[in-house]
């Protein structure tokens, strides 16, 4: 009996053993495929894609931006966040920077929307938004508005939405809101009265001065935005509007 019962603790100290190795075995197989999500912030693009290939990670350029403070070529943000844990080969997302904005928006308002479209990719700006709406004495297809306007500075996207005439688009009870904003007020409210849209009394606010950067500092100054200019709208940009929704548009004066 004694030694009956000394063979079952022994099998069963064994299987504890081996319960206890498979665990520690599954526990570095787990941890041995994952890897903290290095900083690549600040780095070339190649650099970054050489240091997450270390790490058994891949790279993807999400998008491009202008900035002031990080020179051209370079990684400007990512996700996941550096230090986040993830498993080896996940992919990690970045922005890259074009460094600060040196081409000028043409004005592509009165054009063709294939005639804007070519002006705006010679100039290596790429296609935003497209929004259409009636407009009254306008050929079909022509852009009325644009955003950001022409020779605006300080832009964030390398790309160029447009508003463009569509006589389609009066056969429809609703119509998607266009962004009004760095629009002149004359402007914006003729494009909203034409289209068979209500415009509820306007909202004046003052101007702005922007701060003036510390000596030395790289960021590049802010220009005023001219006086009459659209500077908030309701219903925002996208939201569906119809001939009973009243547009508020704030204005600088």
């Amino acid at each position: 009996m004694t030694r009956l019962f000394r063979m079952a603790l022994l099998l069963l100290l064994l299987c504890v053993v081996a319960l206890v190795s498979a665990i520690t075995t599954m526990h570095f197989a787990i941890h041995g495929a994952e890897v903290q999500v290095p900083d690549l912030r600040g780095l070339s693009v190649a650099d970054a894609i050489r240091k997450a290939a270390s790490l058994d990670l891949s790279l993807s350029i999400d998008n491009r931006f202008y900035s002031a403070e990080m020179p051209e070529g370079r990684v400007l943000t990512q996700s996941p966040a550096p230090g986040t844990v993830v498993r080896r080969e996940w992919r990690v997302r970045v922005t890259q920077s074009l460094g600060p904005q040196r081409i000028p928006v043409p004005n592509v308002i009165g054009q063709q929307e294939r005639e804007a479209t070519i002006t705006m990719r010679r100039d290596g700006l790429d296609l935003g938004n497209v929004a259409r709406m009636p407009f009254a004495n306008v050929p079909e297809g022509t852009v009325i508005a644009q955003n950001p306007p022409a020779n605006a500075e300080g832009v964030e996207r390398p790309s160029l939405s447009l508003l463009v005439a569509d006589s389609s688009a009066a056969e429809t009870n609703a119509y998607v809101m266009p962004d009004f904003t760095g629009q002149l007020y004359p402007a914006a409210s003729a494009a909203i009265l034409r289209a068979g849209l209500k415009l509820a009394p306007v909202t004046d606010v003052p101007a702005s001065v922007p701060a003036v950067s510390a000596a030395g500092s790289a960021q590049a100054p802010v220009a005023p935005l001219p006086p009459g200019s659209v500077i908030a709208q309701n219903p925002p940009a996208g939201h569906y509007v119809d001939a009973n929704i009243p547009i508020q548009l704030t204005v600088v004066h």
